[in-house]
């Protein structure tokens, strides 16, 4: 049983540094897709809450139906069905259609964001077992090799370690890129609470 167990773990290991290394590939790809479109979408999301903030300012909370917003904001979108909304059902119901609003695009917002975090949290993990099974190869070995010595064994634990250091090496981008991520996701979800709320005041003043 033993034998079987040392024999895996002389493929194992470097089975493990090669799965860390496919989840770099994945996770960066994701980090740069992530970057990309979430961050666009941060940007306009932004420049819409600037322009309602002016409106609010001045004083021009009767002219929130004809602020500039971006046509493809999720903020122009959402104020559209809102005061649609409110045509044909004043104030009633409002909310709800925020509400539900969010809920569809919150998991556009936070895709792959998971597997971010999931990777972050593990990697570490996969990282140790792949040095815990090179320690375990280069004992064996030792074991087995009369002319071994110390500079075997030390050569041994010292490549089984890179394991550990490609795991930690592969968590530390992720999880700093799904804090990252979900402060963004945060502020878009914010920015869209601050329009529900401008909307409720609108259809308030306007006593719908």
């Amino acid at each position: 049983m033993q034998d079987r167990i040392f024999s895996i773990a002389h493929y194992a290991d470097a089975g493990v540094l090669y799965l860390l290394i496919f989840l770099s590939f994945v996770s960066l790809y994701i980090i740069a897709e992530r970057y990309w479109t979430l961050g666009k979408v941060a940007r306009v999301s932004a420049a819409q809450r600037d322009k309602l903030e002016v409106a609010l300012a001045e004083g021009k909370m009767a002219e929130i139906h004809d602020l500039p917003l971006d046509e493809n904001s999720l903020e122009q979108r959402i104020l559209s069905r809102a005061f649609e909304h409110m045509k044909k059902n004043g104030s009633r119901g409002l909310e709800e259609t925020f509400s539900t609003f969010v809920q569809f695009e919150q998991p556009k917002l936070e895709r792959s964001l998971t597997f971010l975090a999931t990777v972050g949290s593990n990697a570490p993990y996969i990282g140790l077992f792949g040095t815990v099974l090179g320690i375990m190869k280069s004992f064996h070995d030792l074991a087995n090799a009369s002319s071994a010595g110390q500079q075997t064994v030390m050569a041994g634990i010292s490549a089984a370690l890179i394991a550990t250091a490609a795991g930690l090496l592969v968590a530390i981008p992720s999880i700093l890129a799904y804090n990252y991520f979900q402060k963004q996701v945060k502020a878009i979800l914010s920015g869209i609470e601050s329009f529900k709320e401008a909307a409720l005041a609108y259809a308030k003043m306007k006593g719908l």
